[in-house]
């Protein structure tokens, strides 16, 4: 206890000194326990990470008790219980196994764990013959089977990955069996001891240490025997080890995981080039490599296909030509990684390293011929990842781009995100590398691509700082004034479609108008435009979809027309609803009551691209209607989500493909104010999550209104804000002296949900219904029922530290409403939460642009005063301050 508690003792030598603690201990309970039981033929003996001499300070003890056969089975028992019971009662972790030389073997060869765990065997105490018989025995019979065990523990390796994920761009890591972690290292030390491969050793010891030295501060903190870095822990694990903060540790955890991925990577291919070698006969080997012809020339394993200048295929490796001098071709690395990815074959490490300590550095501005290379290395697809971590392994990339450093192995704390920030931006240009045909300059795709985020590791907004990175990187390597003014633009305006699209009123003329005067021209829209799908295909299932494509697609058409002069660019066309939603409108209005409809829909939400897909357009009167059918984001980052797509690694469907939308709730009431909070809560109440939701008003058919006279305007006000001075009646009229009296016209409010349980079953439709009757009449108490909700919640996310909501007014977002922008952790009861503040604000909803993106809400409302105008400045700030408040 005074080891752990000594801040002096640290890291390595903490480990080495308590397993030296422990040796001494066990040695005297063992010697003690062999004496009184009068077994002598026995060792003790440690296995696996304490038979390294490594112990963490909650780690367990993997103990075997070794014996020559000759004593009785009770008196191996015997032995056997003085040594593990007083473990016990100190309440010590212990992994124990009894067995002879002979069982030992034996359960090895049927258990390859076993196995592993005997190669790092060492002697405690006993006798010392018999500890060292069994490593002679491990290692011989280790090496004997290697050709048939090397593929099971590669296969266990695959398989840990798949369950664990990739360390290096976990949240959450598991530091032990994720891959890149403890686990791997263990297998590349099995590797070595079969004497077929060995894994490359630079850094490695190092990164294993510093996974070591995380998962024993996290022992410390935690005070369990836990491999897993939650989210709660992160920032005292990194106080402990003397980092800055949460993202210093990840960043350091990262950058181990990659050096032992990529030592793997290596030594897996070495490997199986060694299994396929051997597993040809004999006799066919000798025909194969043409030993039998005149001069004995090998005809296969020694020939070198010529793929570039200085840059030849060596036995399915990317190696240096035998005249290739990187000492004085500065442009070599760039030309062998881009032979290599257009091969879709591996660079050899021992080429990279040579690269990576002679080669000369590039030229300020870069030459063609590097440029090119450059953006031929970025245009292969897929097949640039592993050439590009290549590069990275050795320290090429930050030489090439010095701002990659800034960016390398960066985390990203955002559930949307799949990957680290460098990874990410490699993986856009990949996504990019697909839609070159789409644009006339491609290589200012790739190149925006490969920097659009480059900002993220300098303070304040990334797409500012990056920018004016961009602007440095695209001149050092040698682009004109031009197009560096063109990849400035699209790496700081990267974000504006899909924020724009998904977040403005696309049938309001000031939101086409603003993305026109930013992109400037027909050119940079295209470019920006396909930039914005890789950018959000990189990201991950949640960022993408058909939802989100049309209505990207959507915006481009109309801002595309407007810089080509089309007088029409930004006109909408006449929107019908559906029978249904006709039918639940016609039914609402009928009844006075709200009518709901709950299902799981599969057609595309969205028309096809060309056509107008708009949401909360004004009408004549500037009120709320919202042209196309009801929009379903699917922005879900959930798994469980029905509405994701199938196809998670490209998050979209071949054209003409269904898309599921899942849960879809429509609602049709007479618009009256409140009905956006009470709807809201109702949801919340039933535990269903908003992934996207929207609103509009809907006036009804002229057929149903009858004679007119004296009747209100043609739509009433809308969304949270009350109508018009409407005559009630069961058919919206009434009956006076007798006679009928004109119907007034009375506008149906249209609500678009789309929803998932939160776990178990969807409520019938009929409960909802009911309830939000309830609620509308003021029977239901849903700030009660919420916050006895938000309570469990609290208990559930206890130790969560979300970042505080926002909320803003959207400068220039709309000439005919204010658009307040709302981004919040997304939990129970939130929309409602919004709803009511916007009510008590005493401002109208004219329509709502609602989606959840992972754990992150993202909304707009498009608000106006009680007249329908946009709000004065003062007004605007001051909702948005009040309903920030109402969320905290």
């Amino acid at each position: 206890m005074r080891l752990l508690q000594d801040a002096t003792v640290t890291g390595a030598d903490r480990r080495t000194t308590l397993a030296r603690l422990t040796d001494r201990w066990l040695a005297g309970l063992f010697e003690s326990a062999a004496a009184r039981s009068g077994v002598g033929g026995a060792a003790l003996v440690a296995v696996g990470g304490y038979g390294r001499g490594e112990l963490s300070p909650r780690s367990d003890l993997d103990l075997l008790l070794l014996h020559d056969g000759r004593a009785s089975a009770q008196e191996v028992a015997a032995l056997a219980d003085r040594l593990w019971y007083p473990l016990w009662d100190l309440g010590l972790d212990l992994d124990h196994s009894v067995r002879t030389l002979a069982e030992a073997r034996r359960t090895a060869r049927d258990d390859l764990k076993a196995q592993l765990g005997l190669l790092d065997a060492r002697h405690l105490a006993g006798s010392a013959d018999l500890t060292a018989a069994l490593r002679t025995a491990s290692f011989a019979d280790w090496r004997e089977s290697a050709l048939k065990r090397l593929p099971e523990l590669h296969a266990l390796c695959l398989d840990r990955a798949d369950r664990q994920g990739e360390l290096q761009y976990l949240l959450e890591p598991d530091l032990k069996e994720a891959r890149g972690g403890l686990r791997d290292v263990t297998a590349l030390r099995a590797v070595a001891a079969s004497w077929l491969a060995d894994a490359p050793r630079a850094g490695l010891e190092e990164a294993r240490g510093c996974l070591l030295d995380v998962r024993d501060a996290l022992h410390l903190v935690t005070g369990r025997a836990t491999d897993r870095l939650a989210l709660q822990e992160q920032d005292q694990v990194a106080a402990a080890l003397g980092l800055l903060d949460a993202d210093a540790l990840l960043r350091q955890v990262y950058e181990s995981a990659r050096t032992i991925s990529y030592a793997g990577d290596v030594t897996w291919r070495e490997v199986g080039r060694v299994l396929r070698s051997r597993s040809v006969r004999p006799s066919l080997r000798g025909l194969i490599s043409g030993r039998g012809g005149r001069n004995g020339r090998t005809a296969g394993r020694g020939e070198r296909s010529p793929l570039a200048e200085g840059v030849v295929e060596h036995e399915g490796e990317v190696v240096l030509a035998r005249t290739a001098r990187p000492e004085r071709d500065a442009v070599l690395p760039l030309r062998a990684a881009a032979a290599a990815a257009q091969a879709g074959l591996p660079l050899s490490p021992h080429a990279v390293r040579r690269l990576a300590t002679v080669a000369r550095p590039l030229p300020v501005p870069w030459p063609a011929e590097a440029r090119e290379e450059l953006l031929t290395l970025l245009g292969a697809g897929a097949r640039t990842v592993p050439v590009w971590e290549a590069l990275e392994a050795e320290g090429i990339i930050t030489r090439l781009l010095p701002d990659w450093e800034r960016v390398r192995c960066r985390p990203q704390r955002n559930a949307v995100h799949r990957w680290t920030v460098d990874r990410h931006l490699v993986e856009t240009a990949v996504r990019a590398s697909a839609l070159t045909r789409r644009v006339h300059r491609p290589d200012l795709l790739l190149m925006a691509a490969l920097l659009h985020d480059i900002g993220k590791g300098w303070p304040g907004d990334h797409s500012v700082s990056g920018e004016t990175i961009a602007r440095d990187v695209t001149a050092r390597l040698g682009f004109d004034a031009k197009d560096t003014d063109v990849v400035a633009t699209l790496v700081r305006h990267h974000l504006l479609l899909i924020e724009t699209a998904t977040r403005r009123d696309l049938d309001d003329p000031a939101t086409i108008a603003s993305v026109a005067r930013v992109v400037g021209t027909a050119g940079t829209l295209e470019l920006l435009h396909a930039l914005t799908e890789a950018d959000a295909l990189a990201t991950g299932p949640a960022a993408w979809s058909r939802w989100r494509e049309g209505l990207v697609a959507d915006l481009v058409r109309r801002v595309g027309g407007l810089l080509a002069g089309e007088p029409d660019a930004t006109t909408t066309t006449p929107w019908e609803p559906t029978a249904e939603q006709e039918r639940l409108a016609v039914e609402a209005w009928r009844t006075g009551e709200p009518v709901l409809a709950l299902h799981t829909r599969t057609e595309p939400p969205v028309p096809a691209p060309q056509s107008t897909t708009t949401r909360g357009a004004p009408d004549s009167s500037g009120s709320s209607v919202s042209p196309g059918p009801p929009a379903f984001p699917d922005s879900s980052a959930s798994p469980e989500d029905p509405g994701l797509g199938d196809d998670r690694e490209t998050g979209r469907e071949s054209a003409g493909d269904p898309e599921p939308v899942g849960v879809e709730l429509l609602l049709a009431v007479p618009d009256r104010p409140g009905i956006l909070p009470a709807t809201a809560g109702v949801l919340a109440v039933h535990r269903l999550t908003v992934r996207a939701a929207d609103l509009r008003v809907m006036p009804l058919p002229e057929s149903l209104y009858g004679t007119e006279t004296g009747a209100t305007d043609s739509t009433g006000n809308s969304a949270t804000g009350g109508t018009k001075d409407c005559t009630k009646g069961s058919a919206g009229g009434s009956v006076v002296d007798g006679a009928p009296r004109a119907v007034t016209r009375r506008p149906m409010l249209l609500l678009s949900w789309r929803v998932a349980a939160e776990y178990g079953s969807l409520p019938q439709a009929v409960r909802l219904r009911a309830d939000l009757v309830r609620a509308l009449d003021g029977t239901l108490d849903i700030p009660a029922r919420l916050a006895e909700r938000e309570r469990a919640y609290a208990r559930r996310s206890r130790g969560l530290q979300a970042p505080p909501p926002r909320v803003a007014v959207a400068p220039g977002g709309s000439r005919s409403a204010t658009v307040i922008e709302v981004r919040a952790q997304d939990a129970q009861g939130l929309l409602y939460r919004i709803g009511r503040a916007l009510e008590d604000a005493g401002v109208t909803v004219r329509s709502a642009h609602v989606s959840t993106l992972g754990a992150n809400a993202v909304d707009a409302f498009y608000v106006t005063d009680a007249d329908g105008s946009p709000l004065p400045p003062a007004t605007a700030t001051e909702v948005a301050q009040a309903v920030e408040r109402a969320l905290k």
